[in-house]
């Protein structure tokens, strides 16, 4: 639990479980860079549970959230949820990252220097 009482992994784990094993291949991509604590050291976790909602990364240490978004994502319903989503997850302290799945397929190494970027581990 964090310091809000709030359960990190145990309220959807078999969500978190049937997504891993249906990985797109932006999130593929995406978590060659970030697994094995590639990305500066943190730990990440794919497809990560918290509450009622599935992360597709989530690093616990700094408390942020790397999203994925693909075409559907434009859908104006969807987004709609999305934005809801991320501010309940925002209101446990989460920070939220988000990039396309073609920004992600192009060229992930720009997207993993765009989060250094923002969370300051690297200079602009």
């Amino acid at each position: 639990m964090n310091g809000d009482g709030y359960t990190f992994h145990r309220d959807n784990v078999p969500a978190a479980r049937e997504l891993r094993k249906r990985e797109t291949k932006s999130e593929d991509t995406l978590w060659e860079h970030l697994r094995s604590r590639r990305f500066y050291g943190l730990k990440f976790r794919r497809q990560h549970p918290i509450g009622a909602f599935v992360l597709d990364f989530f690093c616990q240490e700094m408390m942020f959230a790397v999203e994925i978004d693909g075409g559907i994502h434009r859908d104006p319903e969807v987004a709609v949820r999305d934005l809801e989503r991320q501010r309940t997850l925002e209101a446990l302290h989460i920070q939220f990252f988000r990039w396309t799945a073609e920004a992600v397929e192009t060229d992930a190494s720009v997207v993993v220097r765009q989060l250094a970027i923002a969370l300051g581990i690297e200079d602009p």
